[in-house]
């Protein structure tokens, strides 16, 4: 006996991506008889805004309907099972092993048995090919059968037709605008003047060398640069009342201030305090530029009150050969330590400098691709992202438990994603630039490749004496070494201008 099926499918995704299945003919041998015809098969499909456990519980429970598998759902206590043996099933009259009529096996077990077995059969024999059509686009095979069995049967008792809706989540696709762009990109980098290797080395060496003097308290004169000065300062500004205000951003008990280092407070603070003396205060007004790293200050116009608690000055040794290895251990002479500092700040200039052009272009691309990112994708980029946040936190803060606990809370986790949603969004944009990028240029991961990472990556995890999963390692490995082959590409290709700040 044949079961066959003819009618067209239409396959939706979100709202606006649409793909006609045309009219298929599909026929399959069957065992038994259906008591109904099944004459039509209409899959719907859609991307819900799903949580990530109600789409992993469904598709388990899809992927156990579709195949001879049986999933186990978890138990939150121990299950004992006690078997026991039962004769052999059987129509009585009929010995094991003979071929029972089709219309007495029907009396025997009832017509609404068969049609449930039919039903179910049918629906584990068709749900393979509904999912065909999404085949390497499904996200992490993320289904969701959205018609009850009970519908599914009702509808084939009454009309002949079983007719059942399927929801999955699939990789959306890409668009380039234009098309192609990330052929011809034209990117500019800022570079931090900081980190041209040879400034940085004589900041270094001229740190070292300080590190290496005595601190005399200055007496009988003010504050010279070249001095370090402790002091006390507060400030305030005019409220819109026309009141005096505080501003505690800009204040500071206690602050060391280096005079060598006079870049890095407001512009004229450092010449408004020459020649100030221990013991001495000072008032003078002054504006935080615009361009202030802290954004509530920048453009704030502020009267600045300033005591001078402290006030030293260095004794230092000659600089000659004879410090050089107290200045860098192993050098034995002043030449060999800038040749030391200058090598090691070329090759961090030239990782700095690499590490700017590659994130220059991560946000180029990211720019010019367009895709409609699922919010299951998005949850478990931000929840990852979270989850190295609270590793960082938790290496370096050493929280107990009660924090950590907190949070771990899903409401600490949805305010962090709501938080960082262009963030997080961006990052998936890039990622889905590097993939495209991969597959329409045909590059290739070899498998020394992949197999070198991979042991690399487990060694790691094994020093560390850490858990590991060695498929999700794969997978890691294989997305860096394509997100490394792809922008290795793109730098040989995008025009490059670098601007020096």
């Amino acid at each position: 006996m044949e079961l066959c099926t003819s009618a067209p499918a239409t396959l939706l995704y979100s709202k606006s991506f649409i793909v006609s299945l045309p009219s298929t003919s599909i026929c399959s041998p069957y065992s038994f008889k259906p008591t109904k015809q099944f004459t039509s098969l209409s899959i719907s499909h859609t991307c819900h805004q799903l949580s990530h456990y109600s789409q992993r519980k469904l598709s388990l429970c899809a992927r156990a309907s579709a195949s001879n598998e049986v999933v186990k759902d978890p138990l939150s206590a121990d299950l004992i099972v006690k078997e026991t043996q039962e004769p052999n099933c059987r129509v009585p009259g009929y010995p094991s092993g003979r071929q029972v009529p089709e219309d007495i096996l029907e009396n025997y077990i009832g017509t609404e048995g068969v049609r449930k077995a039919t039903v179910e059969a049918i629906l584990k024999r068709t749900l393979p090919h509904a999912m065909s059509l999404v085949e390497g686009r499904a996200l992490n095979d993320l289904i969701r059968i959205t018609t009850s069995f009970s519908e599914m049967e009702k509808t084939y008792a009454s009309l002949s037709i079983l007719r059942y809706d399927v929801v999955v989540e699939v990789a959306p696709e890409e668009k380039w605008v234009p098309e192609d762009g990330y052929k011809n990109l034209k990117v500019v980098v800022e570079l931090d003047s900081e980190i041209e290797a040879k400034t940085a080395a004589e900041r270094e060496l001229k740190r070292l060398y300080k590190n290496k003097s005595t601190m005399r308290i200055v007496k009988n004169r003010g504050l010279q640069v070249g001095d370090v000065v402790v002091l006390d300062i507060s400030a305030t500004t005019v409220g819109q009342d026309g009141s005096e205000v505080e501003v505690s951003a800009a204040g500071s008990k206690g602050f060391n201030f280096d005079t060598e280092d006079g870049d890095t407070v407001v512009p004229g603070f450092l010449d408004a305090i020459i020649g100030i003396q221990r013991g001495e205060t000072k008032s003078f007004p002054l504006a935080f530029p615009d361009s202030w790293k802290q954004e509530d200050l920048r453009g704030l116009p502020c009267q600045f009150t300033v005591e001078c608690t402290e006030l030293f000055y260095r004794e230092l040794p000659e600089l000659n050969d004879a410090i050089a290895d107290k200045l860098l251990p192993g050098c034995t002479t002043i030449d060999q330590v800038k040749e030391s500092l200058l090598e090691r700040y070329t090759e961090l200039e030239q990782t700095a400098k690499a590490q700017a052009t590659d994130n220059a272009i991560l946000d180029q691309l990211q720019k010019m691709i367009q895709v409609e990112i699922p919010k299951s994708l998005f949850e478990d980029q931000g929840s990852q992202l979270y989850g190295g946040k609270l590793l960082e936190i938790q290496s370096n803060m050493k929280l107990n438990e009660e924090q950590l606990e907190a949070l771990s809370k899903p409401e600490a986790v949805r305010e962090f994603l709501e938080n960082q949603r262009e963030n997080i969004e961006c990052l998936i944009r890039q990622s889905f630039a590097v993939g495209d990028i991969f597959k329409r240029e045909n590059m290739q991961i070899s498998t020394d490749e992949l197999v070198k990472g991979v042991e690399s990556s487990v060694a790691e995890f094994k020093q560390l004496k850490q858990e590991y999963d060695e498929e999700s390692i794969q997978a890691q490995v294989q997305e860096i070494l394509e997100g490394a082959k792809v922008l290795e590409w793109l730098r040989e290709h995008a025009d490059v201008q670098y601007i020096i700040n």
